[in-house]
Order: structure tokens, then sequence, then C-alpha cells
């Protein structure tokens, strides 16, 4: 596995009624690099967010689904999602505060 650097780690934030409504007990969810563990993630988050201070990191692999096209049977791309809970303290994330 190659070394993966923090900015590397998450790939874009998760936009959904259910990640929404966690947002007020300070749940964010996030697309993240397959081969990120749980203490790359946590670290990614407090490098990039400023004053965010990670309590829990809860992740989850999706396997890619089963397309066809014709004759022709291919496979979308596997996905793994993180779920970051925030301690009491921290500020929020920023890129939701529009949303």
């Amino acid at each position: 596995m190659a070394d993966i650097k923090y900015y590397d780690v998450i790939l874009k934030p998760v936009i959904t009624e259910k990640s929404m409504a966690g947002m007020s007990e300070k749940k964010y969810t996030f697309l993240v690099n397959p081969e990120a563990n749980k203490s790359q993630i946590k670290e990614a988050v407090e490098k990039m967010f400023e004053g965010a201070k990670v309590k829990k990191v809860n992740t989850l692999n999706a396997d890619g689904k089963n397309r066809r096209r014709g004759m022709v049977v291919g496979k979308t791309a596997k996905i793994k999602k993180a779920i970051v809970t925030l301690t009491e303290d921290s500020k929020d994330i920023e890129i939701f505060a529009g949303l």
C-alpha cells in the first residue's frame, strides 16, 4: 500500500437527507479513499478543518454494483464512507455551514 497523505484521504462530503440530519449531533459524512484507515481519517479531518476535534470515526465499505450494457457485464467503483463524530467543544466544519 502506498503512503497516503492527509489531503488524499477525504474525497468529498456526502450530502444526503440522512447525513444532514446527523449534523445536529456533530456527525459528518465523507467519501474517503478505500485504502485509508480510521486513524488516517481522523488525522485528515483534524488537519483539513481547523478547530475540529474528532471523537470517533465509523467506516463502511460498499462494493461496486453489477451493471449491464447488452451482454457486457461490468462493475461500478467500490466506495468507502466515513462518519466522523466531533467532540462537544470542537468547532463545526464550515463546508456544511451554508447548506
